[in-house]
């Protein structure tokens, strides 16, 4: 995501790809999460159902010391199918959560949006949670997101070469999902600068003609354009 997770509620569900989420005693169905199966820990939560369970769930994960959360595949009310998977908030990642609720207009219910601002753009960490609708969009969204994060410019033709170097790196970890994808993202500052000037040097990544002419923009401009979609350049 760009600036913050899309908020638009679900229009329609596929009952195929949806979960129940307990904790608290109170459930509801989630359509969307990422969840990291090594450490069990939660990253985002997108949840339909009745507001005061909404409310409940999110009070019983964020409380001292949290409750535990489970997931199982299957809508809540429905017939569920496969084995508990439980779910915690990250330690290091508390304080940094916000929920969104929003009113579903056709059937009465809500809608709740709970992730940690590490997903946020502007986000003034060096770790970020990439979150995506699709595979395809990762490395262009990861490009945004570390030359935000970055002391150099990095060239927006770049994206391709700086995800798989980072997948390789295990700085970017694949997260479970369901109804997105997600990516845990904790950049090395000192060893991507190292990484990119090895690759210039050999030819594997080439600066743009721009580069030598005084049309970069700068750092200031750069994140302007970030905010509007416009790559930064170096």
């Amino acid at each position: 995501m760009t600036t913050s997770p899309d908020l638009t509620p679900p229009t329609t569900l596929d009952p195929a790809t949806l979960y129940t989420v307990t904790a608290g005693g109170f459930t509801a169905t989630a359509d969307a999460f990422a969840r990291d199966p090594a450490t069990e820990g939660l990253w985002f939560l997108s949840l339909v159902g009745a507001q005061t369970a909404l409310k409940a769930i999110w009070a019983a994960l964020l409380k001292q010391p949290p409750d535990v959360a489970h997931l199982i595949r299957g809508a809540e009310g429905t017939a569920l199918s496969g084995g508990f998977q439980r779910c915690v908030i990250p330690a290091h990642t508390v304080g940094t959560w916000t929920t969104k609720l929003t009113r579903l207009p056709i059937c009465g219910g809500w809608h709740a949006l709970v992730y940690t601002t590490l997903a946020e753009y502007a986000t003034e960490r060096e770790q970020f949670l990439l979150l995506a609708p699709q595979e395809a969009d990762a490395p262009q969204l990861h490009h945004r997101f570390l030359d935000r994060r970055s002391s150099l410019p990095l060239h927006h033709s770049w994206a391709s070469w700086l995800w798989q170097r980072g997948l390789a790196q295990e700085e970017i970890v694949p997260l479970q999902t369901a109804g997105l994808v997600a990516y845990d993202c904790r950049p090395n500052a000192a060893a991507l600068q190292a990484d990119l000037a090895a690759a210039v040097a050999a030819g594997t990544l080439t600066l743009p003609p721009e580069a030598g002419t005084g049309s970069c923009p700068s750092r200031s401009d750069a994140t302007t354009n970030a905010e509007e979609g416009d790559s930064p350049c170096v």
